[in-house]
């Protein structure tokens, strides 16, 4: 994700987990989110009350801190600003779900300031780009809901009249069809939801893209325009992948366990069929790991059966096992996840093999 952020010209920025109140009040959050929120009080030395804090839940009232840093010209819209955010949300303990629904997760969050010009080109942008990452992972089908204004919200009707406006022209322009979503927008703008089917057929909203006319206004971000003087960025809220651990939880799921080879976490286990192949087997792990493979080792003392076995249900894609003959010849024995045959290769050759296989499908 980081590196196609890079390609998408995205600038990848850090803010802190505890945010003074003053920037939610300022935000709205305060107002409209702060049952949601994890409020943190501390005793300041020499200060007569504590002073209030909040784990941020999102991190847009942060960014826009960023983007104030400086003057910004109409030359410099678009500005995409990203961040792996950890965020913290106070959600009901019925409504929590493994690691679909957690309080701690971290988004691939982004924002994109623009001008107001500038909503279709950056809403087709952002849809191609969440198309060519959903397809990386196995997903060649999305659905789109538009989600329009809440009943709690910040800004005029006249505000939101613009920013629905300008957001569905740029998703008719992009050719995306839409489900409306009724009264689901967040507080501050309408958004389009890109919604996920897994393999058991639940649906699940991942990726995001909100068009915010308030918070430029709420926090006073600012840029000069051609004709000199101040006009109010649109801030494009996005996420593609959403809640990694929910989208790590819809991997899982979809592909039963059995990741592609580029993307299991384990991608290869080395195991000793005899004990006089233990330091081979080192050796073999090491190179692996220099090449970039994710490879571990399995010297324990048991049958090469009951190993194979094991990392088989373990869903381990590759199973290298060592015995004398290996040894002797410098080859290894490979298994891979769901066949039956086992076939005999030169180390220094399936070393290359994998680290090709090895590759995301962005650097093939």
């Amino acid at each position: 994700m980081r590196r196609q952020q890079t390609r998408d010209g995205y600038v990848e920025v850090n803010t802190p987990q505890v945010v003074d109140r003053k920037l939610w009040e300022a935000s709205g959050h305060w107002e409209k989110y702060q049952e949601h929120m994890f409020i943190v009080e501390v005793d300041e030395d020499h200060a007569r009350e504590k002073a209030v804090n909040a784990l941020k839940p999102m991190n847009c009232p942060c960014h826009v801190q960023v983007y104030n840093q400086g003057l910004k010209s109409y030359r410099d819209l678009p500005l995409r600003m990203a961040e792996f955010g950890s965020c913290n949300r106070y959600e009901p303990s019925g409504a929590l779900h493994g690691i679909m629904r957690v309080r701690g997760f971290t988004q691939d969050d982004a924002h994109i300031f623009c001008r107001e010009d500038q909503i279709e080109y950056e809403t087709k942008k952002f849809i191609n780009f969440l198309s060519n990452v959903y397809e990386d992972l196995g997903f060649e089908k999305f659905a789109i809901k538009f989600s329009d204004r809440p009943e709690q919200r910040s800004g005029s009707d006249a505000v939101w009249d613009r920013a629905e406006a300008a957001l569905k022209s740029a998703t008719e322009a992009a050719g995306c069809e839409f489900e409306l979503n009724p009264g689901e927008g967040a507080f501050y703008g309408p958004k389009l939801e890109f919604v996920l089917t897994d393999a058991i057929g639940r649906d699940w909203q991942c990726g995001t893209l909100q068009v915010d006319f308030v918070l430029p206004e709420r926090l006073d971000a600012n840029y000069i325009g051609e004709d000199g003087d101040k006009h109010r960025p649109v801030m494009l809220h996005r996420a593609c992948l959403g809640s990694f651990e929910r989208f790590i939880g819809i991997l899982i799921e979809n592909f039963a366990g059995k990741l592609p080879f580029w993307l299991a976490p384990r991608q290869v286990v080395v195991a000793a069929i005899v004990s006089d192949a233990d330091e081979y087997c080192r050796e073999v792990v090491d190179l692996l790991t220099r090449l970039g493979i994710r490879a571990e080792l399995d010297l324990r003392n048991e049958k090469i059966n009951y190993k194979v076995r094991e990392h088989s249900l373990a869903k381990v894609p590759v199973i290298l096992a060592c015995g004398k003959r290996e040894v002797e010849n410098q080859t290894v024995s490979i298994r891979r996840l769901g066949e039956t045959q086992t076939s005999v290769a030169p180390l220094d050759e399936i070393a290359q093999s994998l680290k090709a296989e090895s590759a995301a499908p962005d650097l093939r």
